[in-house]
């Protein structure tokens, strides 16, 4: 065992072993090392290797072989595959050297102390080489005279080790220098060759682990060679349209070989080669003409060649060479088709002839124009017209009947052969029967079936159906014998009417169509659903149908899917012919939300959501309760008019009242309570009848209700009671001593009072109020009552005084001049009343109407309104005397301004001959 110090010094001097100039290995050198160094093993095979101790690390630090532990790439080697020997050597087993890895090292663990390293190995693991085979050798043409053989072969598998190849070779009296390949394992080229002498070559395979040598190849070089291909190949086109003739040169002497050649062409655009049979090009040759080719086609020409005997290789292809035959006359006319337009009139016929160009091959040549001859075979009389046209269509205006069309295609050789189409003037004749359709990959197949009758050739139409722009037919004629064609460039979620038509040698059969798809797929929008009507229980929904475009294969149903905010959502499945449908069993006065789907075999698309609110009454609901209300209103209308009529007396009586005659009223005598304290004069000042002769209007403002005073207010008091003692003493129709009716007075009014109807009596009083500056006022009272209305204007006059209270209340001053003095004894009692001078009573106020009509509750002839001033009257004027109305004057020896006199309102006036309402 290692004592700690003994440990640490045997450290230093390995430290210093390692380091020392002197040691070309450091420990290695010092301690031991392995025996076999760096091997190389076979795979899978067993190994053992030995570690051998130095006797100077023995006795330096007490090593001994049983410290020994192996490790493989830093992996610990279990320690049953070791065998100590003695106390120097250790041995380490391994049956199968596929997990041996490198490096494998041995090392020395001593005390349970730091592993130390004691040697390393490299350890190489590979497979010996195997048998080279299919050794095969070509001889190379590189030029005119000079070959190259080049050798190849199977190296076998892969040796995991540094093996080399060498291919050798040896006539049978002579070895040559070994080939050694650059950069492979399995080719060699030996740059000079000699023919006429068979040469032995085999190949050697080397590595650390053995030798192998493949099977010897004896060949002549003459017989392995690969000439090159034919060289300045050039074309010419012969005599014939149908020929062409190929020159070419060889690189190879006949001397050395004859050879056999092989030519292949093809029509430009065309991937598919065409060969001459190899019999006709056995032989030696630098020429060959090639026939059967079509009239004015572009061809591509190829030539190889070999020896002549088969043995050997073929050369490589000869650089591609093109050639064109000349023209020939078309070998076929153009295939001819019309479309009959009778839109304008069905006798007359927009002809639209139509035919395919040629193909080259049956052109043979350009194609410089069409020579087109219509024959009315209807009228034998007709001439024959004749169309030369260099497009492929033509229009003709013919008449009804039946028509024979040739067509013929002209190049400078010479004319095809005729193409003639018949134009029924019906299609008459029997058509194809079970028209179907079915997609084979990219192509869509339309069959038929036959007619009983013998068919020349059927033509059959195709195009694209679009919704924005004609339909572009295309078409094309088979035979009569065939009853199925394959379409072509049809296009995938696009919808063909494709139409067959049979041609007979009199005549045309009736066309049959047919709608198809290549392929489907779900439309790419929904319907777009609206309401058409909409009642109480019941919604006509209304839609357009889908595009072709927008379809994308064929709609199979539409689906009506409709609900409530809250309720259950209902589905419906529409024919998809129809357009619109009836939702019914709905709920009045609900909401519903409703959405189509267009469904195809492919998939479903839905439209947008549409919203609709049904009516809250049926269809006649509202009509059964409008018209017996009217009916009761017009019934009720008619019994109301039917009773004004029957009581048109009474009616006329309360809306237009008799008035009576002014001339045959009794004005009666009227004393108030309160006895008169002005001076009246006596009968001679009194104005006669008749001697007013004008009237003078003077507007004067009232003065505000404050500017009068206790004293001047209280005649109206009198009035007030005057209202009962006239209507207890008053008679007929004023209730006065005239016997007039009673009519309510001002105080009435003022108290609130009910407006009286037309038909009450009018009251004319004249009121002279309000003494000269606060001096006791005269009290007159002078009253005319009459079943008189009032005029308009005079109650359009009060109501405006009683309704503007911020304005200066106006108020008309009737100023009346007396034309002569009436004194005769025999007037009418009519009071006239002075003014009293200012020497005798004060200044006199002047006159003052004062209306009271009973169709107002306000004082009139002021115009005030309740509560304000009301008007003193200073003089009354009265008469008695049958047919004469009151006369009110103001004599003024100092008459007041404009704005110191109260208003004074007159209703009507009184002239000569009877009475006049103003």
């Amino acid at each position: 065992m290692f004592s700690r110090w003994n440990w640490v010094a045997c450290g230093f001097y390995l430290v210093l072993s390692i380091c020392s100039p002197d040691a070309s290995s450091g420990l290695v050198q010092s301690c031991g090392h392995i025996i076999p160094e760096s091997p190389v093993l076979a795979l899978g095979s067993n190994f053992t290797a030995l570690c051998i101790l130095n006797e100077s690390c023995l006795d330096f630090g007490n090593i001994y072989a049983s410290q020994i532990i192996w490790k493989i790439k830093n992996r610990l080697v279990p320690k049953e595959q070791y065998r100590e020997i003695n106390r120097t050597v250790s041995s380490v087993t391994f049956n199968d050297t596929s997990s041996l890895a490198t490096p494998l090292t041995c090392n020395i663990l001593a005390d349970g102390q730091i592993e130390q390293n004691i040697y390393g190995i490299t350890v190489t693991v590979g497979l010996a080489p195997e048998k080279p085979k299919n050794l095969s050798c070509i001889v190379h043409q590189k030029s005119r005279f000079t070959y190259a053989m080049t050798c190849t072969w199977n190296p076998g598998r892969h040796t995991f080790l540094d093996t080399q190849f060498r291919l050798r070779y040896r006539w049978p009296e002579q070895i040559f220098p070994d080939c050694i390949p650059k950069d492979v394992n399995n080719s060699c080229t030996i740059d000079d060759s000699q023919f006429f002498v068979n040469t032995e070559i085999w190949v050697e395979a080397t590595n650390a682990l053995g030798k192998a040598v493949s099977d010897p190849l004896v060949v002549d070089p003459i017989d392995i060679v690969k000439p090159l291909p034919p060289q300045n190949v050039s074309i010419t086109s012969g005599l014939l349209p149908t020929v062409l003739q190929l020159v070419w040169e060889n690189w190879i002497s006949d001397a050395v070989m004859t050879l056999k050649f092989n030519i292949r062409y093809r029509i430009v655009g065309d991937t598919n080669w065409m060969e001459v049979p190899p019999e006709d090009t056995a032989s030696p040759r630098t020429s060959f003409s090639i026939q059967g080719l079509r009239p004015y086609t572009e061809y591509v020409f190829s030539i190889r060649c070999m020896k002549e005997d088969g043995v050997g290789y073929w050369s490589d292809w000869s650089e591609e060479k093109t050639g064109i035959t000349i023209e020939d006359q078309p070998s076929k006319g153009p295939s001819i088709w019309r479309i009959i337009d009778t839109s304008q009139s069905p006798a007359y016929w927009t002809v639209h002839l139509m035919w395919k160009a040629l193909k080259p091959y049956e052109a043979n040549g350009v194609i410089l124009q069409y020579e087109l001859t219509v024959r009315d075979k209807s009228s034998l009389s007709s001439p024959v017209k004749k169309y030369n046209v260099t497009s492929t269509n033509h229009t003709l205006q013919l008449q009804e009947g039946t028509y024979e069309v040739t067509l013929i295609a002209r190049n400078s050789v010479g004319q095809s052969p005729p193409s003639v189409l018949l134009i029924p003037a019906s299609n008459s004749k029997a058509p194809v029967k079970n028209l179907r359709t079915l997609p084979k990959h990219d192509k869509l197949w339309v069959g038929w079936t036959a007619p009983n009758n013998y068919v020349l050739k059927y033509v059959i139409e195709w195009c694209l159906m679009s919704s924005s722009s004609d339909c572009i037919i295309e078409w094309q004629i088979v035979p009569g014998d065939v009853q199925g064609i394959d379409l072509k460039g049809i296009k995938p979620f696009k919808c063909y009417l494709i139409t067959v038509y049979p041609l007979y040698a009199d005549g045309q059969g009736s066309g049959q169509s047919v709608k198809a798809y290549l392929k489907q797929d779900r439309p790419s929008k929904g319907p777009t659903v609206q309401t058409k009507k909409v009642g109480k229980a019941e919604a006509v929904l209304t839609w357009n149908h889908l595009t072709v475009e927008e379809q994308n294969g064929f709609i199979r149903n539409y689906t009506i899917l409709y609900k409530t905010i809250d309720g259950n959502e209902t589905v419906v499945t529409v024919d998809p012919s129809k357009t619109e449908y009836t939702l019914s069993s709905l709920t009045s006065d609900t909401l519903y939300t409703v959405r189509m789907m267009a469904s195809t075999d492919n998939g479903s698309r839905t439209g947008p959501d549409f919203t609709f609110t049904t009516q809250k009454f049926g269809k006649g609901e509202i009509e059964a309760i409008v018209v017996p209300v009217c009916l009761a209103f017009l019934l009720i209308v008619l019994l109301g008019v039917l009773f004004c009529f029957n009581k048109r007396d009474l009616i006329k009586k309360h809306i237009w009242p008799i008035v009576p005659d002014p001339s045959k009223s009794n004005i009666a005598q009227w004393s108030p309570q309160v006895p008169a304290k002005h001076n009246i004069s006596s009968k001679d000042q009194m104005y006669p009848e008749g001697s007013f002769t004008d009237v003078s209007v003077v507007e004067i403002e009232a003065d505000d209700k404050k500017s009068f005073s206790e004293q001047d207010l209280k005649p109206f008091d009198l009035l007030k009671k005057e209202k009962s003692t006239s209507e207890g003493h008053s008679s007929g129709i004023g209730g006065s001593s005239c016997m007039s009716s009673p009519r309510q007075s001002v105080s009435d009014s003022d108290e609130g009072e009910t407006t009286q109807n037309t038909s009450s009596t009018v009251q004319y009083s004249t009121v002279v109020l309000n003494g000269y500056r606060d001096q006791t006022p005269v009290q007159v009272f002078s009253r005319s009552e009459s079943t008189q209305p009032l005029l308009d204007s005079e109650e359009r006059s009060e109501d405006h005084a009683g309704g503007a209270d911020s304005t200066p209340q106006r108020q008309q001053y009737f100023r009346q001049n007396g034309g002569q003095d009436e004194t005769s004894a025999d007037r009418p009692c009519f009071e006239r009343t002075k003014q009293i001078t200012h020497a005798n009573e004060g200044d006199l106020v002047g006159f003052v109407q004062l209306q009271i009509s009973g169709q107002s509750s306000q004082p009139l002839g002021l115009g005030m309104e309740k509560n304000t001033q009301e008007a003193a009257v200073s003089n009354v004027l009265q008469t008695c005397t049958e047919g004469q109305t009151v006369r009110p004057e103001t004599v003024e020896e100092n008459p007041l301004s404009v704005d110191e006199m109260p208003k004074s309102y007159l209703p009507q006036t009184v002239r000569q001959g009877g009475y006049m309402p103003q």
